[in-house]
């Protein structure tokens, strides 16, 4: 899976291990990016407004929140093994809710408790892989380090598409709880694979780790949290309920043909992720730089030209089929390779025992932003439509970049051959994991 650099230093124990935990990963990723699809429209077709959609999913946003908080403090004190195992079985648990209940129980309460769940899940699988990757890159090499988290967070999002699809499908093939219980099932047999075939623990343990240094005291850390709500909230305020509703009730497309579409979409993106270091990869002087606070600043810059182009073209009576497709599908692009840089940086400015607790922070932030774009995903939609959605967008991705331009600039450095350290400043960086 790895070049040799990639994992040296590192036993294959390490590297097995960080194979179940990535598929245990994706299956939960699976899982919860149909039951979004499935929650979404199976209300739609109750007749809820836009703005009463977004709602159902508040709680999956904030309760994603706190999990990443305390569930980075968790990873430190018990180790990712506990958060992983932990978050498999609540997301069975949340589908099965949905799977197995009278059908009188599924009002918006009892969903919104079982969405709850399902972002505790998603975000403590996800965390305990991201911060897995430093299980299998070898100390200090910043290049193997890059490529394995845009990796990882590709294939992630191209299984979150390939949930999408699923979730389309399944409800016009099986209905909503059969649906619910085959992704349970589906869930469940992840858990008893890991289980069975993980052997000894998964990163390591500090007993001594407290909650209060959940808070960053790393100053990068902070400022790319910070970009990190922005950046999320740009895509999410109009891909949540705008972007769905719209493609539905405008455009008229079935809900195969919507899940369809938003799975070709975060395949694509996904696929983009896994190859960003291709991308963004800079030349320095002698040989190749990894990115940096000005390639993410610069990037986010670029992607604001893409939801505003398509406002103005929405607004210019375009085709609208033709605007969204060829918009978002350019918007995608520049999104994943942005969205990759920052999954680096995040561990390029974290090491030894920080890491989860560092991760954590990060995927909190990463939360945040998802809720704030999902709240606004609604209401800006009932109250103007898509275009006011996007021109939100472009203020967010904006802010984004000028949170971006205060990180640490590695170019400074290169002379001297220092990187970032844990503290933002310059120095040796040391990548443990």
């Amino acid at each position: 899976m790895a070049d040799s650099a990639a994992v040296s230093g590192k036993s294959p124990g390490d590297l097995r291990n960080y194979v179940l935990v990535t598929a245990a990963y994706w299956a939960d990723t699976l899982a919860d990016g149909a039951s979004r699809v499935l929650v979404l429209f199976f209300f739609y077709n109750l007749g809820y407004t836009p703005f009463q959609l977004a709602t159902i999913f508040v709680f999956y946003e904030l309760f994603g929140i706190f999990t990443n908080l305390v569930g980075g403090w968790l990873a430190a004190r018990f180790g990712l093994k506990s958060t992983l195992f932990g978050g498999l079985c609540v997301q069975i648990v949340a589908l099965s809710m949905l799977a197995l209940a009278p059908e009188a129980w599924l009002v918006v309460p009892y969903v919104m408790a079982s969405q709850a769940l399902s972002g505790i899940a998603k975000d403590l699988t996800k965390m305990s892989s991201k911060s897995a990757v430093k299980l299998v890159v070898a100390d200090g090499d910043e290049g193997a380090l890059f490529r394995w988290v845009s990796i990882l967070t590709g294939s992630k999002n191209a299984l979150k598409g390939v949930g999408f699809f699923l979730g389309g499908v399944l409800l016009t093939l099986v209905g909503f709880q059969t649906a619910m219980l085959i992704l349970a099932a589906i869930v469940l047999t992840a858990l008893i694979a890991t289980a069975t075939l993980m052997h000894g623990g998964l990163g390591t343990v500090n007993a001594k780790a407290k909650f209060r240094h959940m808070f960053s005291q790393n100053r990068a850390v902070n400022v790319l949290a910070a970009a990190r709500i922005f950046l999320f909230a740009s895509r999410d305020v109009w891909f949540v309920v705008g972007l769905p509703v719209f493609l539905r009730t405008v455009l008229g497309w079935s809900f195969w043909e919507v899940g369809g579409f938003l799975a070709i979409w975060v395949i694509g993106y996904g696929a983009v992720q896994a190859s960003a270091p291709k991308f963004v990869r800079r030349r320095a002087a002698e040989g190749h730089g990894e990115p940096d606070g000005r390639t993410a600043a610069l990037i986010a810059f670029v992607l604001a030209l893409f939801p505003a182009a398509i406002a103005i073209a929405l607004s210019a009576d375009v085709d609208e089929t033709f605007a969204i497709i060829v918009g978002l599908a350019a918007f995608g692009v520049i999104f994943a390779i942005n969205s990759a840089v920052h999954s680096y940086l995040i561990l390029s400015y974290s090491h030894g025992d920080k890491v989860a607790m560092n991760v954590g922070f990060y995927y909190m932030a990463n939360a945040a932003g998802r809720l704030i774009g999902t709240l606004l995903s609604g209401l800006l939609y009932q109250w103007q439509g898509l275009t006011a959605c996007l021109w939100a967008s472009v203020i967010f991705v904006i802010a984004a970049g000028l949170l971006s331009l205060m990180l640490p600039n590695q170019r400074a450095g290169a002379a001297s051959g220092a990187s970032v350290s844990s503290d933002g400043s310059s120095g040796n960086a040391t990548l443990t994991a």
